[in-house]
């Protein structure tokens, strides 16, 4: 997504990432990453219920579109992060428009399912 930030402040769209993880792993990874967008801690995940972003499977976790997702950060010369916290927490997306009205709602299976950037930028309109 990141490398499609300049697309996305083009069509106004705000990206928030949110996380459950304590607040000094959420400012480390901040720090580390140059994260720029906002990131948000749901300590009581609460708004991972209220989307059902609930747990995974651990073949969801662990399967084969997990380390394909690893390796790809790798050859892009990103470095991988020890896991912290809940490793089976489901991640998801949810593009809200400026009605409030939820136009993608997408929950996904590991940590390598993700709506593609294309996705969420055709039901924006630019």
């Amino acid at each position: 997504m990141r490398d499609h930030e300049t697309d996305f402040a083009r069509r106004r769209i705000k990206v928030a990432i949110i996380t459950f993880e304590n607040d000094f792993f959420a400012r480390s990874y901040a720090a580390e990453t140059d994260l720029e967008w906002p990131l948000l801690i749901d300590a009581n995940r609460d708004l991972y219920r209220g989307y059902d972003i609930l747990s995974a499977t651990f073949w969801d976790v662990w399967g084969p579109s997990t380390w394909r997702a690893y390796a790809r950060e790798l050859l892009k010369g990103q470095r991988l992060h020890k896991a912290e916290g809940d490793v089976m927490q489901r991640g998801g997306d949810v593009l809200i428009d400026p009605e409030g009205i939820v136009r993608l709602h997408h929950v996904g299976e590991g940590p390598a399912d993700r709506p593609a950037v294309e996705t969420i930028l055709a039901l924006v309109t630019p």
